[in-house]
C-alpha cells in the first residue's frame, strides 16, 4: 500500500476539520436502489457550505500553513469548486487568498469566489493558462500554493469522506467516487481501504475525459470536448493520485452525457437533491453498468451541487423528452378549417398537454393541400404518448415522432 498518505493522516485532518465543515448525511435511497438493483447509499457533499467537498482539503490545506505562511496569502488555480472552498476558507481564517481563474469563467462563478473575499485574476484561455499564471504569481509575491488535487494535506482532507460513509456504513461493497485530478478518490480509497481491505473503490469519468482510465489501463485516448461534468474535465491525472490509484483503486469507468443528464434528473425528482455533472457521475455509472452492482451495498459520493439554473433547466426538460413525458409529434393532416381543433380534442380526450403548436404548409414535400402539423406534447409516461400517438393515427391522421424536440423555456 502506498504511503503517500495514511488512514493515520486522514483521521488528524478529520480532527482538525471537526467543527469547520459539515459532516453531511450518508442515507440510504431505496427509491434510487430499486431502480438500480442495488442498495444505494448517498454521501451528500452538495451539503457543504460552498455545495462541494472541496471544502474539506481546501480547509485542512489552510490549517496547516505556519503563521507566516498564513500572512502572505494563499493561491489556487481554479474555475469552480476547489476556487470556492479555498476562497471561503481563507476568508474564515483570516488568510489573504488569490484565486486565478480562466478568462472564460461564467461570470456567476467569479462573482461566487469574489464574494468570499477572494482577489480573482483572470489569465487565458484554458486552466493550463490559468496554472502557469499562478506558479508565475505564487513566486513573485511569495504565496502558498494550494493545488487542487496533487497535495497530501488536499488529499486527505477529501479523504475524510470516506471515513464518514464507513462509519455511517461500516458494510460496503464498493465505493464509487468521481474522478478529476483524483483527490478525492484517491484519500476515500486510502480510508476506505485501511479500514476494510475488502471494499471495493470504483471510480468515474467522463468519457470525453478519460484521464485516469488512460494512466491506469496504458491508454491514451483523446480528452476533450463540451461536458456537463465540467468539474471533473481534467486532461491529466495527478501525479501523487494516479499512484494511489494505481494501487487502491478497482477500476475505473467512463459514463457518457446523456447517462450524466439522467442521473442529473433522477436525484433532483427522486432524492430532490441538485447535483451538478460531476456529482452525478456515481449514479450515472450504476445506472450504466447494472450486472457489475447488482445486490451489492454502493456508496456514491455527491461530490458537488453547483451547476448553473439555467443548464440544470435544460437537463430537466431534456429528461423530460426521454421519457417520453415531453414529445415532439409532426401530423400530416388537411389543410382545411377545424382540423387542428379536431387534433387537439384528440390529444385532450386522450390526458395530453398541447404545449406549443406550429404549421408548415410552404415547404415543397409537404402537398399543397396538406399541413405538417408539428407539436409539442406533455404526457405521463412513454405508455401514455403511445397510446395518445395510437389514437391519433386510429382517426386517420399520418404520425412521426420528431427525434428531437425543442421546448421554450
Amino acid at each position: 500500500m502506498t504511503a503517500i498518505v495514511t488512514l493515520a493522516d486522514i483521521e488528524a485532518a478529520a480532527r482538525g476539520l471537526a467543527g469547520q465543515i459539515v459532516a453531511t448525511p450518508c442515507a440510504e435511497s431505496r427509491t434510487l436502489g430499486a431502480i438500480a438493483g442495488a442498495r444505494l447509499f448517498l454521501k451528500f457533499e452538495n451539503h457543504q457550505f460552498t455545495a462541494s467537498f472541496k471544502d474539506r482539503g481546501a480547509c485542512h490545506k489552510l490549517q496547516s500553513l505556519t503563521e507566516a505562511e498564513r500572512k502572505a496569502g494563499v493561491i489556487a488555480m481554479s474555475a469552480g469548486n476547489h476556487a470556492q472552498g479555498v476562497a471561503y476558507h481563507a476568508a474564515r481564517l483570516g488568510i489573504p487568498a488569490t484565486i486565478v481563474m480562466p478568462k472564460p469563467t461564467p461570470f456567476v462563478k467569479v462573482r461566487q469566489t469574489r464574494d468570499h473575499g477572494a482577489r480573482v485574476i483572470l489569465e487565458g484561455d484554458l486552466l493550463a493558462d490559468a496554472f502557469a499564471a499562478a506558479l508565475r504569481v505564487a513566486a513573485e509575491e511569495g504565496l502558498t500554493l494550494v493545488h487542487p488535487f496533487d497535495d497530501p494535506l488536499i488529499i486527505a482532507g477529501q479523504g475524510t469522506a470516506g471515513l464518514e460513509m464507513l462509519a455511517a456504513v461500516p458494510d460496503l461493497d464498493c465505493i464509487v467516487v468521481p474522478i478529476g485530478g483524483g483527490g478525492l478518490i484517491a484519500g476515500i480509497a486510502v480510508a476506505a481501504k485501511a479500514i476494510n481491505p475488502a471494499v471495493e473503490v470504483i471510480g468515474v469519468e467522463a468519457a470525453l475525459y478519460p484521464s485516469m482510465h488512460n494512466a491506469l489501463k496504458g491508454k491514451a485516448e483523446v480528452c476533450g470536448g463540451m461536458t456537463i461534468a465540467e468539474g471533473i474535465a481534467v486532461k491529466e491525472a495527478g501525479r501523487l493520485t494516479r499512484d494511489i490509484c494505481r494501487d487502491l483503486v478497482t477500476d475505473v469507468l467512463l459514463v457518457t452525457e446523456s447517462e450524466l443528464e439522467r442521473a442529473i434528473g433522477l436525484l433532483l425528482a427522486i432524492e430532490k437533491t441538485v447535483v451538478e455533472g460531476a456529482g452525478a457521475a456515481g449514479l450515472a455509472a450504476v445506472l450504466a453498468n447494472p450486472a457489475r452492482f447488482k445486490g451489492k451495498k454502493v456508496g456514491l459520493v455527491l461530490s458537488g451541487g453547483n451547476i448553473d439554473p439555467r443548464l440544470l433547466g435544460e437537463v430537466i426538460r431534456r429528461n423530460l423528452v426521454r421519457e417520453g413525458r415531453i414529445a415532439g409529434l409532426r401530423v400530416m393532416i388537411s389543410d382545411s378549417p377545424g382540423t387542428l381543433a379536431r387534433i387537439a380534442s384528440l390529444i385532450g380526450e386522450g390526458g395530453g398537454n398541447i404545449l406549443e403548436v406550429s404549421h408548415q404548409r410552404l415547404f415543397l414535400d409537404v402537398p399543397v393541400k396538406n399541413a405538417d402539423l408539428d407539436l409539442v406534447i406533455e404526457t405521463r409516461d412513454a405508455d401514455h404518448l403511445a397510446e395518445i400517438i395510437a389514437r391519433i393515427e386510429a382517426a386517420g391522421f399520418p404520425v412521426r415522432k420528431l427525434a428531437t424536440t425543442a421546448v421554450s423555456p
